[in-house]
């Protein structure tokens, strides 16, 4: 373990990697009432883990504590046990502690949130409030110009979409790669990544993830 590893440990302050970092569920879909949070571990060490919410009354967690090895995950489900008008539009928090093995001493933690929403679905409200023009309007010229906005506003989000996709796939294979000094693989050792490098991997990989979420 590098020295720089062995003071994290000491100060609390190890890197906690959770994906996504925000639950949504959503009343009118049940199958939303069950979601999966993934725990990330690219250490070459097991480390222990918790999970705590501000709110347990309301949710029931599956897998909400354990022992997660070396460059390993662990999928944690967390349900919405009260979906309730009341509830819509609150945020609680819960927190992820990694702890270190064999020892009560807390090395790390995570916060995220989760949220409960009436719909997913996007109101066509406002599109209902158009009608057909009477004859003899000439509105061919607009309304082109309305879909060639709306073809290119769906462009413009399909190709981000693509480049984020790909980006999370490569910090998958990337964790997927031995560490450096890995002496029992058969993968070439250019190919051997750091500790860093994979830290660096599991971050942007979080990023995506949200961002994939968001799109």
């Amino acid at each position: 373990m590098s020295s720089s590893t062995k003071s994290s440990l000491g100060d609390g302050k190890l890197p906690v990697f959770v994906s996504p970092t925000v639950l949504y569920f959503y009343s009118n879909d049940q199958s939303s009432h069950k979601q999966k949070l993934i725990v990330y571990n690219p250490y070459n060490y097991a480390v222990k883990f918790k999970v705590l919410c501000n709110a347990p009354q309301k949710y029931s967690v599956m897998n909400s504590e354990g022992t997660i090895g070396p460059q390993c995950r662990v999928d944690v489900f967390i349900r919405h046990q009260d979906i309730s008008i009341n509830h819509e539009g609150v945020k609680d928090k819960f927190r992820v502690h990694l702890i270190e093995v064999g020892l009560k001493r807390i090395i790390g933690t995570r916060d995220f949130i989760a949220v409960l929403l009436p719909s997913k679905r996007i109101s066509s409200d406002s599109e209902n409030q158009f009608h057909s023009l009477p004859p003899g309007h000439r509105r061919d010229a607009a309304v082109g110009s309305a879909t060639n906005t709306r073809t290119d506003a769906a462009n413009e989000r399909q190709v981000p979409g693509m480049l984020i996709a790909v980006t999370a796939i490569l910090c998958i294979i990337a964790l997927m790669l031995p560490l450096e000094g890995d002496i029992v693989s058969k993968i070439p050792e250019y190919l051997h990544l750091t500790v860093n490098q994979k830290l660096i991997a599991a971050y942007i990989l979080g990023l995506a993830t949200v961002l994939i979420l968001h799109l």
